[in-house]
């Protein structure tokens, strides 16, 4: 299963539009145009069909994450007791 096939089934999963695609990006400052995206949801054998590199599955993942469960919070400083 290829990068640009997982990314149709999220797609479909989370009825995510082009735009929250971007928006889900953008949690991860990741820059994406429509074109872009649509040319990751061609057909392979469309000419203007684009792969979907690791970058950007990887960055559409992270920012899935925040998106649903919001951002990490950060970890409570433990105090040195006794020392």
């Amino acid at each position: 299963m290829s990068n640009n096939d997982i990314m149709k089934k999220l797609r479909v999963a989370m009825k995510f539009t082009d735009d929250d695609i971007i928006k889900v990006l953008a949690l991860v400052n990741f820059r994406i145009t429509k074109a872009e995206i649509g040319a990751i949801f061609r057909a392979d054998d469309h000419p203007n069909f684009k792969p979907c590199g690791d970058q950007i599955l990887r960055n559409f993942l992270n920012g899935l994450i925040i998106y649903k469960r919001g951002p990490r919070q950060p970890k409570p400083k433990m105090e040195n007791k006794g020392e």
